[in-house]
């Protein structure tokens, strides 16, 4: 049973080896929610989930039974309220509060814990308070469940042009710090991907890598350039320590964890650094992938290979990277004009007397 009245959720998490393995809100039920993600997701969505349940149970301070669709929509109001002055917006988007992207994965978690405690027959709980979104059509007009309650802006990835890749590559310190971002600069690879790596999955002599655990627990044999291991190797003969018994393949290099696994915020911290001494404005490991996947597909790589190599489940996700740079659509479009050109100049001799 939950706690009757309002309470004050507090984030609470279990460590094991710097990884997360339990999220804990200080309520029964949502806790007993949360123990159900740390079963099927990954320590970052565990995370995520448990944040966004905090944001909201902090807004709405009410046991989930007593919950209601008017209580999500003023959630849903706050979230969009301005965050530093009307007049003030994001350029990508035109907004002034929180991002859609973000407000529709916090409805998504609440989403989550209600669909769970209905799934589960939790006393109270009679039907999820998530609205899937606003129909416009009167009810014998209904074909599904109408527009989405968040409409997310479908935005291209943002990549990096030849200078800025050279700028951040000289700006890493180490071997292994080129290893990990040639694995996302020409192999593609999630920053989870990369700390996943062991010993075993790498194989310099076919020039693939093995992804034991990808997104979704999919797994994947993918290739990566030959730069990639040849930072590999100078990091494994001169970098990594001779002692440390981890698995996996990066590993901290000094510090109270040397030699243990490199955690996902170590990582972030490397390549922040890179870019702040390279005078870049932005970048993050998911440009680094997004750069990676855009170039393969200018170069001419089929969408299906592309698929495979981004370890993409639906095809749909990798047709963004039809979406390429102006240079290459510039190209493209005065070549196939210079064709059009020549069959209209034919047509119009054809055509005088």
């Amino acid at each position: 049973m939950g706690i009757s009245g309002s309470w004050v959720p507090v984030l609470d998490r279990d460590l094991r080896d710097d990884v997360v393995v339990r999220v804990r809100l200080g309520h029964e039920v949502v806790d007993r929610y949360l123990e159900f993600v740390a079963i099927r997701s990954r320590p970052n969505t565990l995370i995520a989930v448990g944040f966004d349940l905090k944001v909201f149970f902090t807004a709405v301070p009410k046991d989930p039974a007593a919950v209601t669709t008017a209580d999500v929509f003023a959630f849903l109001t706050a979230q969009r309220a301005p965050r530093r002055g009307a007049k003030v917006v994001r350029l990508e988007d035109g907004e002034s509060g929180l991002s859609a992207r973000t407000i529709k994965r916090r409805l998504s978690s609440v989403s989550g814990l209600f669909g769970y405690l209905l799934a589960c027959g939790e006393p109270g709980i009679e039907r999820n308070p998530v609205p899937y979104g606003m129909s416009t059509r009167a009810p014998s007009q209904r074909r599904g469940a109408g527009p989405a309650l968040i409409r997310t802006p479908r935005t291209l990835p943002r990549v990096l042009n030849p200078g800025e890749v050279d700028a951040f590559v000289a700006a890493l310190r180490t071997h292994r710090d080129r290893a990990m971002a040639f694995a996302m600069l020409f192999g593609g690879l999630r920053r989870c991907e990369v700390l996943g790596l062991r010993k075993q999955d790498v194989n310099p002599g076919t020039r693939r890598v093995f992804v034991a655990d990808g997104k979704g627990g999919a797994q994947r044999h993918v290739p990566v350039s030959g730069r990639f291991f040849t930072a590999l190797g100078d990091y494994l003969a001169f970098e990594r320590p001779e002692e440390c018994d981890t698995e996996f393949l990066f590993v901290a290099l000094k510090g109270p964890h040397r030699g243990g696994p490199l955690s996902a915020y170590g990582l972030d911290e490397i390549v922040q650094n890179a870019r702040e001494r390279a005078g870049l404005p932005r970048l993050t490991c998911h440009q680094l992938r997004h750069t990676c996947l855009t170039r393969l597909r200018e170069a001419g790589m089929p969408l299906e290979a592309l698929q495979h190599q981004a370890g993409h489940r639906n095809i749909e996700t990798t047709r963004i990277y039809t979406h390429l740079t102006d240079e290459w659509l510039t190209g493209q479009y005065v070549a196939a004009m210079a064709t059009i050109d020549v069959d209209l100049a034919k047509l119009s001799r054809r055509g005088r007397p």
